[in-house]
């Protein structure tokens, strides 16, 4: 387990999972459509072996918000510690799968990623996750950019297929929102004949690790790329709504079976969850949903849940 601050992107390649919740656009939509029924909330108030600190595998998306926001908020509520490793989260759940990242908790910004951690022939690793946030997908732009004028002024997919334009998205065989950005372009090339986007849609030559796409853009290197809002937020990148599209991330938590520090994960997702965490979410990009969904089981059940509201420190 590495450091909060570091960083990694894995190869991974569970690309139906990530599909199959593509076309939902609506947020808490989401966990209903994925399997059916009443799921169990997890239950924060268990204890394990003595610990002062939890690992969490997150979505890259998160990257400066979990180290400079929810983090240090997390340690000053509760006086535990993160351990953070973050990555896409289709290569995260690749990762736990393989055994080669051991985590207490998973946050992913896609429900596709837990599904293929649930069930026996996946290892278990997953029973119930909670859907608790959304944020847009979004165009970042450099504001330096010879382009940066139309962007502001025009549809994005008038832009964006011009000769010498850059523009940057992440692998979707590792990271959802390579899934989305490749959506949006597909989708907008059809809805509004620009065959063009299309083509950008299948070229991998506008492909960069998840960990290089902020860099890239704000050192020139590159027009425009695609982001959710929380990590546009994050690292004051100028955007531009995707027009013709209502894409998303949907961001979920999940207690990983086994998890070596149990009673301060549980501690950190009633955190995350809680007053404080909603306030720090919504402050940064992230559209806290008025209740969590929660999902059990790979053909289990669903089930909606307040938020709780105060954490659990240290004894």
């Amino acid at each position: 387990m590495t450091s909060l601050g570091s960083s990694k992107r894995g190869v991974g390649r569970i690309r139906l999972a990530a599909r199959a919740v593509r076309s939902v656009r609506g947020g808490i939509a989401v966990a209903a459509l994925i399997v059916a029924g009443a799921a169990v909330p997890i239950n924060v108030g268990s204890s394990s072996a003595a610990t002062s600190s939890v690992n969490v595998l997150y979505a890259g998306s998160l990257l400066d918000l979990v180290q400079m926001k929810i983090g240090p908020a997390f340690t000053r509520a509760t006086g535990y510690s993160i351990n953070g490793f973050s990555a896409g989260s289709t290569a995260l759940a690749n990762e736990i799968k393989g055994r080669t990242q051991v985590g207490d908790v998973f946050i992913s910004a896609s429900p596709a990623a837990n599904l293929t951690l649930e069930g026996k022939a996946n290892g278990d690793w997953v029973k119930t996750f909670g859907l608790f946030g959304t944020s847009p997908l979004v165009l970042g732009y450099n504001p330096t950019s010879r382009f940066a004028y139309a962007l502001r002024h025009r549809p994005w997919f008038t832009v964006v297929d011009r000769t010498g334009f850059l523009l940057g998205r992440t692998d979707p065989a590792t990271d959802p929102k390579g899934v989305l950005a490749e959506d949006a372009l597909t989708g907008v090339a059809l809805s509004y004949d620009v065959p063009a986007l299309a083509a950008l849609a299948r070229t991998p030559n506008n492909v960069f690790p998840e960990t290089t796409l902020v860099g890239r853009l704000q050192s020139g290197q590159l027009d425009a790329g695609f982001f959710y809002g929380v990590e546009a937020a994050a690292a004051n990148i100028k955007t531009v709504p995707l027009a013709g599209t209502s894409l998303k991330a949907q961001y979920t938590v999940a207690l990983l079976n086994r998890a070596p520090h149990t009673a301060v994960a549980r501690a950190f997702i009633k955190f995350l969850l809680g007053r404080t965490g909603r306030r720090i979410l919504s402050a940064n990009g992230i559209l806290p949903l008025t209740h969590v969904t929660f999902v059990t089981g790979p053909s289990g059940s669903t089930s909606t849940t307040s938020t709780p509201a105060t954490t659990t420190g240290p004894s």
